[in-house]
């Protein structure tokens, strides 16, 4: 059997180096919370949202590769499902990528990462160190401005605001919170948001039976007598 284009495109660019995609279970747990929440506020916007995958960034090098831990990418297919991200394939490059900063990465993120970020044209860079062990700032962020990197003002909160995502960013102990940049309403992770459905649906369901109760109330009360001709 003949091997299609994209099983021959998947051994020469793989999809694994057999790496733990992160040094600690904080940054573990919070990389799926990331994912999680921001995929569900992104995809219905028409963002792509991919967590510690490979960036392929040359055509023909297979070495020349980054896996941000995690990247938003406007105007390609949300819904295709990728086992690693070509840029020259998609025809686009991340507007947004934030990388949880770690012992092991802290040179990486704060120096050949961010020069590639800049080089590539990635709008919006973060780092956002959870054990506030390895920066300067346990937040920091920078907006590509003239060909080069801005660092971005940080907020009374210490958070940063996304104009790319329109989120906001706020550090909060090991965790990183968000919040809709124009309403200011937090993002809910997915099991503080099935505990808000199901706060509503009990509300919804005592509300049914109050109801339910007045009407049977009204249905059971003795009608009034009617005063007519016999």
């Amino acid at each position: 059997m003949r091997a299609s284009t994209s099983d021959i495109l998947d051994d020469i660019y793989p999809d694994s180096d057999g790496k733990p995609m992160a040094e600690t279970q904080v940054h573990v747990a919070l990389l799926a919370s990331l994912y999680g929440l921001l995929e569900y506020w992104l995809k219905p916007r028409g963002i792509y949202l991919a967590g510690n995958m490979f960036l392929y960034y040359k055509e023909g090098d297979p070495k020349a590769r980054r896996t941000p831990d995690l990247m938003a990418v406007k105007g390609v297919n949300v819904e295709h499902k990728r086992r690693s991200f070509k840029t020259w394939v998609e025809k686009a490059v991340p507007c947004w990528v934030l990388e949880l900063t770690s012992k092991k990465t802290a040179k990486e993120d704060r120096g050949p990462k961010k020069r590639l970020y800049r080089r590539l044209g990635v709008r919006e860079y973060f780092m956002f160190d959870p054990l506030n062990d390895y920066l300067p700032r346990q937040l920091m962020g920078f907006r590509l401005s003239g060909g080069s990197y801005q660092r971005m003002e940080r907020e009374e909160d210490g958070g940063l605001t996304s104009k790319e995502m329109g989120l906001r960013f706020v550090p909060d102990g090991n965790d990183l919170l968000v919040f809709e940049a124009k309403t200011g309403k937090q993002l809910l992770h997915y099991r503080e948001l099935q505990g808000e459905l199901e706060r509503h649906r009990r509300a919804t369901d005592k509300r049914i039976a109050e109801l339910e109760a007045e009407l049977a109330r009204v249905k059971s009360a003795p009608r009034g007598k009617h005063n007519g001709r016999r």
